[in-house]
């Protein structure tokens, strides 16, 4: 009892952290006007994925991690949350590989970047993002791709079968669909963020060298803008790092799982490398705030907005005081001007 009562605790401190910091991502970009770029909507975007997987995917999993991996709602459900996790998995994986060919664009073209990266662009990338994610997490689970017989899995469940066995609610990794699907939707993605990433370093770097040596006379100017789409871009590839560390496990086991003929009742590997992949959504608001300055400040000033709202207060009475102060010296001065004149 105590060592499931620990699990319990554990669980819902990891999914109340995921829902709270996206939130805070949220808010951040919300709120402070620093924020307020084109580039932060994929930022966004990613946030909003991240926090529908803490609000409809892991209460279910936690559930059934608490259970030792039985499924106690039915098929229907099975295939839904399936559906849920595998769109939600796909949005990030595709939100990244945006963020990057938006860092990509604005370090080799930074003159054009607000001419080619319009908010209709993103607008209408964030939505295609959004469509493929659910096309390729709805039909193949409810048309039956991705299992060995092609028929819809989990909906041969009878509702008064074998209670000792259980049932184990789990995406069929099972054909040659589910390799396409799995190097289609992350390992092709991820060589090509690791090469566009790699060629941004290079080009950042060549950048700064060319202006210090070129402009002199702006060299400062022109360095910062530099330094700070590098400094964005640091803050970036640390995101993907923690993607890569965080769900490549998953992809590999299950990728392997998927070339067996039969796929066995999940196991103590199947939890670890599910919940590091579900770590990801957990480790994305930390990374903001440590890479970068304009989210440690919205950070802050949303975690102290009491003391930051008692403050503007005794600064708004403190002005009133001054402007009134003020008007009397003037009107005092205007008064004396007009006596002398």
């Amino acid at each position: 009892m105590i060592a499931t009562a620990l699990r319990w605790l554990i669980l819902v401190f990891f999914i109340i952290l995921t829902i709270g910091g996206n939130v805070l991502v949220c808010l951040a970009v919300g709120m402070s006007r620093r924020l307020w770029r084109i580039a932060n909507c994929f930022v966004v975007s990613l946030a909003v994925t991240d926090l529908l997987l803490g609000l409809l995917v892991l209460p279910l999993s936690a559930t059934v991690e608490l259970r030792s991996g039985e499924w106690p709602f039915g098929g229907v459900l099975c295939n839904i949350y399936i559906s849920l996790d595998v769109m939600l998995c796909t949005a990030s994986i595709l939100t990244l590989l945006a963020i990057s060919v938006d860092r990509y664009l604005a370090i080799s073209a930074p003159l054009s970047h607000s001419r080619r990266v319009t908010p209709l662009r993103v607008t209408l990338a964030i939505i295609a993002i959004w469509a493929m994610s659910l096309a390729v997490s709805v039909l193949p689970i409810h048309l039956g791709w991705n299992t060995p017989d092609y028929r819809v899995q989990n909906l041969d469940w009878a509702t008064g079968g074998n209670e000792k066995e259980g049932y184990y609610c789990q995406f069929g990794w099972n054909n040659n669909y589910v390799l396409l699907y799995a190097f289609g939707s992350f390992y092709l993605p991820l060589l090509v963020m690791c090469g566009m990433y790699l060629c941004i370093f290079r080009m950042a770097r060549e950048q700064a060298r060319r202006i210090r040596a070129t402009m002199p006379s702006f060299a400062r100017t022109a360095t910062a803008v530099v330094a700070r789409e590098h400094k964005a871009t640091v803050t970036l590839a640390a995101v993907l790092g923690a993607f890569v560390i965080c769900w490549f496990p998953y992809f590999t086991y299950f990728t392997w799982i998927g070339m067996k003929e039969k796929t066995n009742p999940p196991n103590t590997l199947h939890s670890v490398v599910l919940w590091l992949g579900y770590f990801n959504s957990t480790l994305n608001p930390i990374l903001y705030p440590a890479f970068n300055r304009d989210f440690r400040r919205a950070y802050g000033e949303l975690l102290h907005c009491k003391r930051l709202y008692r403050r503007k207060l005794h600064l708004n009475g403190v002005n009133k005081r001054l402007t009134f102060t003020n008007g009397q010296r003037l009107s005092q001065q205007c008064e004396g001007q007009i006596d002398i004149h």
